[in-house]
């Protein structure tokens, strides 16, 4: 095992632990925080195909979100996991959002049977709001290690090199590091928002 691998799994181990001791009242006072900041900023307003990951407990709660842009009648798009990658899918609203089956991860997303638009081959997005284990404050980013952002980030910007997609991250103030370890194939985020950002 190389070093850059030992370093992303114990940075992993942490982060990991630094979630679990997190309670539901700070996720979410948190959360709130950072909505109103996602809400606020100008890449927000002025995007209207997003795409948007449901939240775990764990992660920032993005719901709020998710509601804002179904009445600021924007695209919503979410990811839709397999075993060989990610696609971005549009949902209508929150109910039929409430009504997608779970996977073995306990994510919700669409069955295969559930046809829906798929961003990377109807005009792309303007902006993916992910999820992370750890962010710098400088859009370095460490997830769950399956590499699915990464490799999706990448799609998207070859084959519309001119969206100029905008990449944020939403962190809690227990996931801001200073470093992390880096392989080519990472993407740097534009942005991270998290409660004491400026």
């Amino acid at each position: 095992m190389d070093l850059l691998k030992i370093a992303k799994s114990n940075l992993r181990k942490e982060l990991k632990w630094k979630l679990s001791e997190m309670t539901a009242k700070e996720i979410n006072e948190q959360s709130k925080i950072i909505t109103n900041k996602v809400l606020d900023n100008p890449l927000y307003k002025n995007s209207k195909r997003i795409s948007v990951y449901l939240s775990m407990n764990s992660e920032v709660q993005t719901i709020d979100i998710i509601k804002n842009i179904f009445v600021s009648a924007k695209s919503c798009f979410i990811p839709k996991y397999r075993e060989n990658g990610m696609s971005m899918v549009k949902v209508k609203s929150i109910n039929d959002i409430k009504n997608l089956p779970k996977t073995k991860w306990n994510i919700s997303q669409p069955a295969d049977n559930d046809i829906r638009e798929d961003a990377l081959l109807t005009g792309g997005l303007d902006l993916i709001i992910l999820p992370g284990l750890g962010f710098s404050k400088d859009g370095k980013r460490i997830g769950r290690g399956k590499g699915y952002y990464d490799k999706c980030i990448k799609s998207y910007k070859e084959i519309y090199p001119k969206n100029n997609l905008i990449t944020i991250g939403l962190a809690f103030r227990q996931q801001i590091v200073v470093e992390i370890p880096m392989a080519d194939h990472d993407s740097v985020l534009d942005l991270v928002i998290y409660p004491d950002m400026d």
